[in-house]
Formats: structure tokens, sequence, C-alpha cells
């Protein structure tokens, strides 16, 4: 009973706008890991409700990330519902070992450049640490949108970071969200495998 007041008692401390955007969130990671288009709008919402979130916890670079979100969200939407005729959606695929190295060397040069401007022109937290995991999410995001398998290894590497980021501002339901993200990405990456493997064998005559 003490228990269960008390696990009633940290629901109410916590923002009407955090548990809004940690459902919406958690939806639209959990339809995009089963390859659901209605991902989508769900992920919309969520990361509108982050971008104000993130500023108020002067964690700049999140909510700046919010933002490239948005857009992607809206350009992954429509990607994804570009499916030819003869298909029941757009297949997955893997990322070509040209597109890894571009987006390895971007990842390092943003989290410099980022990293340092907030370093020296913001009270940011964890400027460095912060800019790296943006910059990770947006090569991530950009694979999720393009429906490029790796998507789900980089998600995973950063969710995990960030639970700790979260945890050390006292945004606990969203470290909670990004250590239930870890899972679902673990899903989607080997629901997304499968399917690819699926999709390469031959037909039956």
């Amino acid at each position: 009973m003490i228990f269960i007041l008390a696990i009633t008692d940290w629901l109410k401390s916590q923002s009407v706008l955090e548990i809004s955007g940690v459902i919406s969130g958690i939806l639209c990671v959990y339809l995009a890991a089963r390859n659901n288009i209605w991902s989508w709008p769900f992920a919309i919402i969520s990361v509108s409700l982050y971008i104000i979130i993130f500023f108020e916890a002067k964690l700049y670079a999140d909510a700046g990330l919010q933002v490239y979100f948005l857009i992607t969200n809206i350009y992954g939407w429509y990607f994804w519902s570009r499916k030819s005729e003869q298909e029941d959606k757009v297949p997955v695929s893997f990322a070509t070992r040209k597109s890894l190295l571009i987006s390895l060397a971007a990842i390092l040069i943003f989290t410099l450049l980022l990293g340092t401007f907030l370093y020296k022109g913001t009270d940011a937290s964890f400027p460095y640490l912060d800019s790296f995991c943006t910059a990770c999410s947006l090569v991530a995001q950009l694979f999720l949108a393009r429906k490029i398998i790796e998507n789900w290894l980089i998600w995973i590497f950063v969710d995990v970071i960030y639970v700790g980021v979260y945890l050390v501002k006292d945004l606990h339901l969203t470290a909670g969200m990004y250590a239930l993200y870890v899972l679902i990405a673990t899903m989607g990456y080997i629901n997304w495998k499968k399917e690819y493997k699926q999709s390469k064998l031959p037909l039956n005559t």
C-alpha cells in the first residue's frame, strides 16, 4: 500500500507535458519498430512537446534536435507512403559503406562544432556529450526515414547514454522512456532484419 501511494505521489509530481511526450514517444517508436507508417503522426506530436521540455531543461542541443526531428518526421511520413503498386510497403535496406563513412565524419565534425559553441556560448548541460548524442540522432533519424536498418543500432547506443543524462537532469519519466526505447529499438532491429531477409527469398512459383 505504501509503495502504491509513493508511486501515485511521484506520478502527480510529473508534468502533464512530459507525460504526454512520453506516451506519444513510446507509441511512435513502437510503431516504427513494427514498420507501421502510423508511427509518424505520433512522432510529430512527441517531438513538438519535447521542444518545450528540453528547452526548459536547458538541453538546447536536444531542443534543436527535436526541430530537426519534426522536419524529418514529415519527410519520413512522405517517404514511407511512396510504395509501388506491387509492394505492400517501402522495403527496408542496409546502409552502404560510403554512407556509413560520411555519417561517421559528420558526427565527429558536428560534435566538435556544436559542443564548442554550447560550451563557450551558453549555460548548456553536458555540451559535448549532448552534442555527440544529437549528432548520432541526426544520422539515426535520417536512416529511419529512409528505412535503413542500421538506424536501430545507432538508437540503441544513443538511448543508453540518454538514460543517464535524463536521470541526472531529474527527467525521470523521460529516462524511463529512453530505457524502454532501448528495448524497442532492439526489437526493431530484429524485426527489420528479418523482414529484409524475407524480402530476399525467391518467390514460390
